[in-house]
C-alpha cells in the first residue's frame, strides 16, 4: 500500500515550488520577498520545498502563502487532501494522567512547598525518566517475587 502522506508531500512541494518559480519569473521575487510579502518564514517555505514536515502545515500559513502570491488556497488545499469546508479535526486529548504524577505536579506549583524539596521531587522524576529501562527478565522475577 503506498504511503498516502509522501505523496501529499510531493505534490505540496512542486505546488509550492511552481509558486516560487513564478513570483521569481514574473515578479522578480526573492525568497526574502516571498518570505516578507506573505507572512511565511523562509524556513518553513524551504521545508515545505523539500517535503520535510512531520505533521500537516497549518492552514492558516498555507493560506498566507497563497494569498501574498495571489493563488486561491483552495488550490493547496486540494493538492494536501484537505477539503476546506469540512470541520477542523478535533485535537486529541491528552491520556488520563496517574494520581501519583499529579500529586507531584500539584506540590512542584505548591507555594507552601520548600524549594529544596521541589528541587528533590524533580531530581527524582529525571533520574525515573532517563534510566536505562530494566530488562524483560527482571521486571517478571519483580513480579512474582511481590
Amino acid at each position: 500500500m503506498p504511503d498516502r502522506s509522501q505523496g501529499r508531500k510531493i505534490a505540496f512541494a512542486a505546488f509550492v515550488r511552481k509558486a516560487l518559480d513564478d513570483a521569481r519569473a514574473t515578479r522578480a521575487w526573492t525568497g526574502t520577498e516571498v518570505s516578507r510579502r506573505t507572512g511565511v518564514s523562509r524556513q518553513t517555505i524551504n521545508r515545505w520545498v523539500r517535503g520535510e514536515w512531520a505533521s500537516d502545515p497549518e492552514a492558516k500559513r498555507v493560506v498566507a502563502f497563497c494569498e501574498g502570491l495571489g493563488l486561491d488556497p483552495g488550490v493547496a488545499f486540494g493538492v494536501l487532501g484537505w477539503d476546506r469546508n469540512a470541520p477542523a479535526r478535533p485535537t486529541p486529548s491528552a491520556p488520563p494522567m496517574d494520581p501519583d504524577v499529579e500529586a507531584l505536579l500539584r506540590r512542584l506549583v505548591d507555594p507552601n512547598v520548600s524549594d529544596a524539596e521541589k528541587f528533590h521531587i524533580r531530581e527524582t522524576i529525571r533520574y525515573l525518566a532517563y534510566r536505562p529501562a530494566l530488562p524483560t527478565d527482571a521486571r517478571k522475577a519483580g513480579k512474582r517475587a511481590g
